[in-house]
């Protein structure tokens, strides 16, 4: 380990290494041939942003263990000022826009920042709700777009500042990176808040160190990559990987409405390598390319999650990624990664869970059996044999230790083991003979039947790539213990469709399996409710409540 563990660092070692390379690229507009145009911005010229973030900083009052806030744009806003707040040892604070306003709110109001740095628009929500931010001492106001070269996106420096060249730091003086210990308080970033009220999940610098070191050496990634992230936070990685940044043409508020054109010709135009995005999103990208006879030959890899990747988008991935491979990384807002599975690896036939491969060097996965209490040592917990479904934990340096201001959350998520930490992934699941991790779905979404407990993921495999299907989610009706297994299904939308003769074909299906045969009620909802980050995991517990007063087709022949 370095002496100092600050993920800083990397950008001046970058900058020194390729400073003429590509750092970022940022859409813009498009050239009058069709072609999209970018601000480029090379790692010197990073890199001196971010020490005029660290001027405009430390000028405006901020020091060492502050929390900000920061509420910018996706790309170079977002990139310098974490970068600037890592630099000079303070704590950045990332909360997902787009989980709703009053969460939103409920999270600041935890997390007590005494910084802010954000867009007029956020300065102004800071006020309206003067209460909620009243642990906010200084403000820093942020460019809310950058479109032109000579935009600024600090907003008064001048902008000479940003046109490269050796002089570049000598005119705005150079930051030397805050030395910490592996163990300080390095980030708090919130977790989605799908299946419970949103959590800040506090990282430790050592902790981003090894998520840059098991990313690197799982996938092989090298300097001088180019990376399209659909998900604005892994952006963060790319200038410790030595990457070039893409910004994709994609709002992060309503990522399931992005055009899957703009992104294959981003990849294509800018010979992208890399991308992170949810299989929601990859799956309407895979439906362009095949539509349009379209592939993606520069593309190396593929790194698809935050919800199990459907059978649909795992076959022959070979039709449009040519020259790459399709890859799952398993894993949490509080550990990530854990393990790795590509498309090689895979059965899409199955209806036994999702297969998420092999934990990835230094991490420890135990299969516990299920419960729903706080356990306080690993002594506590009972390990299940290899076949046997229950609770997933998980140990390793990427591994958070503590929620922020959530002791009871803590003590919930998380097993000491002496020195160490186990976290209970909040999934259930097994491992196999063969030392696969196979996912069965979120712990406080099975259904606890009279007969033992149904998980979502082997249930809805069974429905899921039946014609006319397009989401389906496993919900129980009744009281724990004895609930009643039901399916709702989002149905194509066909004004034509009899959904009474589909409840039919699915209950067809359900007996023709045994872990199914207890399902006979089928609700239809025309639009599931999902997380905003990923739009990809279903909000199983709201169906449940909707479906209490909806109507089921229940079939039981």
């Amino acid at each position: 380990m370095p002496d100092s563990a600050n993920i800083a660092r990397h950008l001046p070692l970058m900058a020194a290494r390729q400073p003429d390379r590509p750092a970022l690229k940022i859409p813009r507009g498009r050239t009058a041939d069709g072609r999209i145009d970018y601000l480029t911005l090379s790692f010197r010229e990073l890199d001196a942003e971010v020490n005029a973030w660290c001027a405009r900083l430390a000028a405006a009052g901020l020091k060492r263990g502050d929390r900000t806030l920061v509420m910018v744009k996706q790309g170079l806003p977002l990139i310098a000022s974490v970068f600037a707040l890592f630099k000079i040892g303070a704590v950045p604070v990332v909360i997902d826009p787009g989980m709703g306003l009053k969460s939103f709110l409920r999270c600041v109001a935890r997390s007590q920042p005494r910084a802010l740095i954000g867009i007029p628009l956020a300065q102004a929500i800071s006020r309206v709700f003067f209460r909620t931010f009243a642990s906010v001492q200084i403000r820093v106001t942020a460019s809310p777009s950058l479109t032109a070269r000579q935009s600024n996106p600090i907003g008064d420096f001048d902008t000479s500042l940003r046109r490269g060249g050796p002089s570049q730091s000598n005119l705005i003086g150079y930051f030397e990176v805050a030395e910490v210990a592996a163990d300080e308080l390095a980030a708090i970033l919130f977790t989605s808040g799908s299946t419970g009220a949103p959590k800040g999940v506090c990282y430790e610098h050592g902790m981003f160190e090894a998520q840059v070191r098991l990313i690197r050496d799982h996938y092989h990634i090298e300097p001088g990559e180019v990376d399209l992230p659909m998900l604005p936070v892994f952006a963060l990685f790319n200038p410790a990987l030595g990457m070039t940044t893409v910004v994709p043409e994609i709002d992060p508020r309503r990522p399931a409405q992005v055009d899957p054109a703009k992104i294959v010709q981003a990849i294509q135009q800018e010979g992208v390598t890399n991308s992170f995005g949810s299989p929601t999103l990859w799956l309407k990208i895979q439906r362009h390319c095949l539509a349009h006879n379209l592939t993606l030959p520069t593309m190396k890899r593929v790194l698809c999650a935050g919800a199990p990747v459907p059978a649909a988008l795992w076959e022959k991935p070979e039709r449009w990624l040519t020259n790459g491979r399709l890859c799952s990384p398993y894993g949490a807002t509080e550990s990530l990664p854990i393990s790795s599975v590509s498309a090689d690896e895979i059965d899409s036939k199955t209806m036994r869970g999702a297969c998420v491969g092999r934990p990835l060097p230094e991490i420890d996965v135990k299969i516990i059996a299920i419960n729903d209490e706080p356990i306080g040592t690993l002594a506590e917990a009972r390990e299940l044999p290899a076949g046997e479904i229950g609770e997933i934990i998980v140990r390793g340096p990427v591994v958070t230790k503590y929620y922020d201001a959530l002791p009871e959350a803590t003590a919930a998520a998380k097993i000491k083991d002496g020195a160490e930490i186990w976290h209970r992934m909040g999934d259930c699941g097994y491992r196999d003979i063969e030392g696969q991790l196979w996912f069965c779905g979120r712990k406080v979404e099975r259904v606890q039947t009279a007969v033992g407990p149904l998980f979502t993921e082997p249930c809805e495999q069974v429905f899921r790539s039946y014609p006319f299907v397009v989401r389906c989610a496993l919900i129980g009706l009744g009281v724990l213990g004895a609930q009643t297994p039901a399916l709702v299904v989002q149905p194509v939308a066909d004004k034509s469709l009899d959904r009474r003769a589909l409840a039919h074909e699915l209950r067809r299906l359900a007996v023709a399996h045994e872990h199914t045969r207890g399902i006979e009620r089928f609700y239809f909802h025309d639009n599931f409710p999902v997380d905003v980050r990923h739009n990809a995991k279903i909000h199983r517990l709201q169906l449940a409540r909707w479906a209490r007063k909806a109507k089921a087709f229940k079939v039981t022949a």
